[in-house]
């Protein structure tokens, strides 16, 4: 408890958090104004059209959590901090735990803004959460960007330099894994198992494309599979920490 106290001190006394935090909020239901506002009469606003701004609200969330280590290591406190704790493989477990349920609770924030501004805006639409796959498409953003956190923290800690940890987690979440699918061959197949794709089909509860009916995972596996994605990458970032140089 007493290092999870530590990391929250350290993550709250800087301005980055507040800053990120607010504009993945906006990103996240600002989106959802925009569509509902947007649409043409007749056209019916659904739950999954209210959450489509959370694609860009967990960019900025990786870059939230991302900072919250390469800061530490561009200032030299993360030193301080190593010796007085030495277990290294626990500081950075307190620090991901931390921002993985500062970004969780963005996360849901965010989600049910994005859902009750659609409502308001539309009040005709039929947006009401009446089966498991509504909840899941809201409720489950959080869960999404809690996990994505802990992959941030796992590359920032891998890379350390925060100009390189936000390139390289920009590119890829807001790149890379479209760009895959145009591999010839391959590509597509490769797509299905990008750990964003399979958080996407967690919240959708399809893949998206034309394999879903043929796709590998449930619903709940693909939440599994982006969750040990995201261990696994802590995992490799913690063994390489304790071998190297603060």
């Amino acid at each position: 408890m007493t290092l999870l106290a530590v990391e929250r001190i350290k993550l709250f006394t800087t301005r980055s958090p507040w800053w990120c935090s607010l504009i993945a909020l906006a990103l996240t239901i600002g989106f959802a104004g925009l569509i509902a506002g947007s649409l043409q009469s007749g056209e019916q606003l659904s739950v999954a059209s209210t959450q489509v701004g959370h694609q860009f609200g967990i960019a900025v969330i990786m870059v939230l959590a991302a900072l919250a280590v390469t800061t530490e290591y561009r200032f030299g406190t993360i030193r301080t901090t190593f010796q007085a704790v030495p277990n290294r493989g626990s500081v950075l477990v307190a620090k991901a735990t931390v921002v993985a349920l500062l970004s969780f609770v963005i996360g849901e924030i965010g989600a049910f803004g994005s859902w009750g501004l659609g409502y308001l805006i539309r009040p005709s639409a039929s947006v009401a959460l009446n089966t498991s796959a509504d909840w899941i498409n809201v409720a489950g953003v959080g869960v999404v960007f809690a996990f994505a956190a802990v992959i941030a923290v796992a590359v920032g800690t891998l890379i350390r330099h925060s100009a390189g940890a936000l390139s390289l987690l920009l590119i890829y979440v807001l790149a890379v894994e479209n760009l895959v699918q145009l591999i010839p061959t391959v590509g597509p197949k490769i797509h299905e198992w990008m750990p964003f794709t399979v958080a996407e089909r967690f919240l959708s509860g399809s893949s998206g494309g034309p394999g879903a009916q043929e796709a590998a995972l449930s619903q709940w596996g693909s939440l599994a599979y982006f969750a040990g994605v995201a261990v696994v990458l802590l995992a490799i970032a913690i063994g390489v920490a304790k071998k190297r140089d603060a």
